[in-house]
């Protein structure tokens, strides 16, 4: 089975792109961040026409995740629990979204959209941290149940200066600081498996490059965009590949595609 996480950077206005990809690298599940739009707006058909199951949990202009899958899907869960006292799915902003995925050998699939949290010293990274305390919560509790599975998206953490090609550019930067790789490496240390390393992928495998000063030409990326696979989804583990060319295509998102292969 091989699943994908793609921050497409609104999926309408990259949907050709998006479409295009998807025919030639032909992932069985597929999880969008950033899709920027609502659910009714979601170009469902566009992916059905493709084989695609579809679930949706958008927010008009920002954010918004989606999940699409070959197989049968089940269980889907739009929200974190622990919603900053909100009642569970009434969060303002949709970050995540999760499902069982049918499969022979099934699989529970995360996808996620962390928040980025700048300026530091505001509100907002008081919340990118928050966040993260909750998908911490979650993935213990899933953890528990002794499933394979993987929280996989944009995680908007530069997790170590080897994640980045020009690290001191990033220095007061909210993906960069303390704080936010520590809350990264607390949910490691919980018992997943980072798919990167897992797969040994070489030094350089960027998953965004900016679309100011010339960031791709200069191939100054960082890497943000993870698989964090459990225990039983690390066993059946055969390899990842970051789609770098999909960074130049036309009408390209500034992430590209990060896909994993489990074993059926």
């Amino acid at each position: 089975m091989r699943i994908a996480t793609w921050n497409v950077n609104s999926v309408n206005a990259r949907l050709p792109t998006v479409l295009e990809w998807l025919e030639a690298a032909k992932p069985d599940v597929v999880c969008f961040q950033e899709i920027k739009t609502v659910d009714d707006k979601f170009p469902r058909e566009a992916f059905e026409s493709l084989g695609y199951n579809v679930e949706v949990h958008g927010q008009k202009s920002y954010n918004g995740v989606a999940l699409l899958s070959k197989h049968p899907v089940s269980d889907v869960r739009r929200g974190l629990p622990g919603s900053d006292g909100l009642a569970e799915g009434a969060e303002d902003q949709a970050r995540y979204i999760e499902a069982l995925i049918e499969a022979p050998r099934p699989v529970r699939v995360g996808g996620l959209y962390l928040p980025n949290g700048n300026p530091v010293g505001t509100e907002k990274f008081d919340y990118k941290l928050r966040w993260v305390a909750r998908l911490n919560a979650h993935a213990r509790d899933l953890l528990s149940q002794e499933e394979a599975f993987t929280l996989c998206g944009d995680y908007n953490v530069i997790p170590t200066p080897d994640d980045a090609k020009n690290p001191a550019a990033w220095t007061t930067d909210a993906l960069f600081q303390p704080e936010s790789r520590a809350a990264f490496r607390a949910l490691k240390g919980l018992g997943l498996y980072e798919a990167g390393e897992l797969g040994h992928q070489p030094p350089g495998s960027w998953t965004f490059w900016d679309y100011q000063a010339g960031a791709w030409q200069r191939d100054h990326g960082i890497r943000i965009d993870f698989h964090l696979l459990s225990p039983q989804a690390a066993d059946r583990f055969v390899g990842v590949e970051t789609h770098r060319d999909a960074r130049d295509m036309d009408k390209p998102s500034d992430h590209v595609p990060v896909v994993i292969e489990l074993a059926d």
